[in-house]
């Protein structure tokens, strides 16, 4: 073995992917993959030449890292025993169930100095990472995340599911902190919500406009941000930038606008991902998002699911 040890815990859709990656990483060993279901997690362990664990405490010992890809209910429990028997983490989003529980582990990856990074996977993303070094004083964002139904997301509600995301990537952008929320959302083909609005306002007069969606026949991850004199589109899907800038007026008082517009191959976000966590590791840096980034998204999360609680009617 030349790497870090490291096992998947959770062999469903985004666990399969996360041990493709791993497996790849020279920096890495994959030694393996557990899930309570013994077909699904053997399926997976024979795919990427591993070993089988039934058990996730078996674990202990035996890795020096391990992705929690497991549904989010059992995120917390996992997380807490990883980090108590001195093992890295990288736990998929939303990181717990509650920000309570988040900080709980936050402090614990803190008090034996390990790495807790959090699968918000689009700061990974080409378009997002080749557009930061043009934002400057944002002011405005209007974001929408729509996306056909799929019920591996549907043990929590669409903010926890999808909209997570773009406040996550919402709060790495703007500078200060969210000041008021005002959020609807209603049910429609589960119990709990699945489509919201958000308006979220920061204490440095930014504001934000976030839609998410589970009921939508078709696939959109679309953020427009808005600053002095500049518009920018990212099409976090389409791989796709557009920047126009105001650069003047014309006689007749017409501002003129000069439009750049690039289209990157879209890479792997998830393998980036991965990747940032094994050099954090290695060595020896802050992760790319830490714990605290993913508490700071879901205590966003918990006021506008609460806001849209206190809406209905």
């Amino acid at each position: 073995m030349t790497g870090i040890r490291v096992a998947v815990v959770g062999a469903g859709y985004l666990g399969r992917f996360h041990a493709q990656k791993f497996a790849s990483i020279a920096a890495a060993d994959l030694v393996g993959i557990c899930d309570i279901r013994a077909e699904a997690g053997e399926v997976l362990a024979r795919a990427c030449d591993t070993v089988y664990y039934a058990d996730y405490r078996d674990l202990a010992g035996k890795v020096d890292a391990v992705t929690i890809a497991a549904s989010t209910s059992a995120h917390y429990e996992l997380a807490k025993f990883f980090l108590e028997n001195g093992i890295h983490v990288l736990v998929e989003k939303p990181m717990t169930n509650t920000s309570e529980q988040g900080r709980e582990l936050t402090i614990l990856a803190d008090a034996h100095d390990l790495k807790l990074q959090v699968g918000h996977v689009e700061r990974f993303n080409s378009a997002l990472l080749s557009a930061r070094d043009r934002l400057g004083a944002v002011q405005f964002i209007e974001c929408h995340r729509l996306a056909p139904f799929k019920s591996r997301g549907a043990d929590v509600n669409v903010v926890l599911d999808l909209m997570i995301h773009d406040l996550d990537v919402i709060i790495s952008m703007v500078a200060g902190a969210p000041s008021l929320v005002s959020a609807v959302g209603i049910s429609v083909l589960t119990s709990s919500v699945d489509i919201a609005n958000a308006r979220i306002e920061f204490d440095t007069g930014a504001i934000a406009n976030v839609t998410a969606s589970r009921v939508s026949t078709s696939t959109q991850r679309k953020f427009r941000v808005f600053q002095k004199h500049q518009y920018l589109s990212i099409d976090f899907g389409a791989g796709e930038v557009r920047l126009v800038t105001h650069t003047g007026t014309t006689g007749d008082e017409q501002p003129t606008l000069k439009e750049e517009s690039w289209n990157l191959d879209k890479g792997d976000a998830l393998a980036a991902e991965i990747a940032s966590f094994v050099s954090s590791i290695v060595n020896n840096k802050p992760c790319e998002v830490s714990g605290r980034d993913g508490v700071a998204a879901l205590e966003l999360a918990e006021e506008i699911t609460a806001d849209i609680e206190r809406r209905k009617f």
